[in-house]
């Protein structure tokens, strides 16, 4: 007994380890910088995939981001800061590609997601009770803006704070909180059209 305790005393906790993991590949190591990856790439996908709504497209943001993340992680400040980093440089990732592209398309999501947790499907899910809602859900949600789309994701979806979410997007607590306001209410009207 005495010896567990030791142990779990002894054991990282999950920013302590993103720390480190940080620190090596800030130093060069490429498995750090890997297993720092491997931690997120899913949900980074995942948001991605929601912003742009095309498979292809968000692949590349993340693929683009990851790069870019490697030639700029020396400059990284606050080790304990990378998972927010990471995510502001997928955001920005995607709306460049937004604007390469001119007017998001749109297209079925149809990304493979392995992991665990909350999808799309689960917000649509969270809202409507039937497939044929779910579908409503869905078209619905494809009206939206991208930063419309990334506001209901990191918040529905990824579970994150106001907080979370304002660190992320760069903005107030109270900006991110009517951001999300403005994000529901404009789901809800595009509902409403979807409907008719």
């Amino acid at each position: 007994m005495a010896i567990d305790v030791v142990t779990r005393a002894a054991a990282p906790s999950d920013s302590s380890r993103i720390a480190l993991l940080v620190e090596r590949a800030q130093a060069g190591d490429h498995a750090a910088f890997e297993a720092l990856i491997e931690d997120n790439v899913w949900r980074l996908l995942r948001l991605a995939s929601s912003i742009l709504l095309h498979d292809a497209d968000a692949r590349d943001a993340v693929q683009d981001s990851c790069l870019r993340a490697w030639i700029e992680l020396p400059r990284l400040r606050d080790r304990s800061q990378f998972e927010a980093w990471l995510w502001r440089i997928v955001i920005n990732a995607c709306r460049s590609i937004l604007r390469r592209r001119g007017r998001a398309s749109i297209r079925e999501i149809s990304i493979d997601q392995d992991a665990s947790g909350p999808r799309l499907t689960d917000l649509a899910a969270g809202i409507a009770e039937t497939t044929s809602e779910i579908d409503l859900v869905r078209r619905a949600f494809r009206r939206l803006d991208p930063d419309r789309r990334t506001i209901l994701i990191l918040h529905h979806v990824e579970e994150l704070s106001i907080a979370k979410i304002a660190d992320l997007l760069g903005v107030p607590e109270g900006t991110a909180k009517w951001r999300l306001h403005a994000a529901r209410r404009a789901l809800e009207r595009a509902l409403e059209v979807e409907r008719r």
